[in-house]
């Protein structure tokens, strides 16, 4: 089996959709109570191709295994060298390092761009994502105790960070 990582497409939504709503029905990787429809992943990666934000889809023998992308981190201005991503695996190809391959392509991605901090929110239960991140480098940031409440319990958001060692000119405008 071999995986590549590209770009999304509008085809690629079907499988994305799966691998999400999965997170959304049996983990607690999305804070979210009902699964999204066709028409709503839609919507959201036309959002993010108009704001030139790429999503990344891990294909592992012509199936969707995964997929990666950001967004801002917080809605004020001095906020735009910092954003917030997410990786999310198909409950079938998980432990196969598809993860790993997804965000290191983000952060190759994301190092390309004008932006100093990748942001990670995981829930605070989640011991693989957080060593997966630890291997990239980044740090803790903080957790947010009782964030969330989901299948029948209070759920601790961890942040986790990455400062980028890129070009990154701020400026205040």
């Amino acid at each position: 089996m071999e995986t590549i990582i590209r770009i999304a497409v509008e085809k690629d939504l079907p499988g994305v959709l799966d691998i999400y709503n999965d997170a959304i029905i049996n983990m607690n990787a999305v804070y979210d109570y009902k699964p999204h429809t066709l028409d709503m992943r839609k919507k959201w990666l036309d959002e993010k191709l108009k704001n030139n934000i790429p999503v990344l889809v891990a294909e592992t023998d012509e199936q969707i295994s995964g997929f990666a992308s950001y967004g801002p981190f917080r809605a004020w201005a001095a906020y735009k060298y910092s954003v917030e991503h997410s990786v999310y695996v198909h409950k079938h190809f998980r432990r196969q390092g598809i993860a790993k391959k997804l965000l290191q392509s983000l952060i190759e991605e994301v190092r390309q761009k004008q932006i100093h901090t990748l942001i990670a929110g995981i829930d605070a239960s989640n011991n693989i994502s957080i060593q997966l991140h630890r291997q990239f480098g980044f740090e803790n940031a903080g957790c947010i105790k009782q964030a969330g409440y989901k299948f029948g319990k209070w759920l601790d958001l961890l942040f986790m960070q990455l400062i980028l060692e890129n070009d990154v000119q701020p400026t205040e405008d």
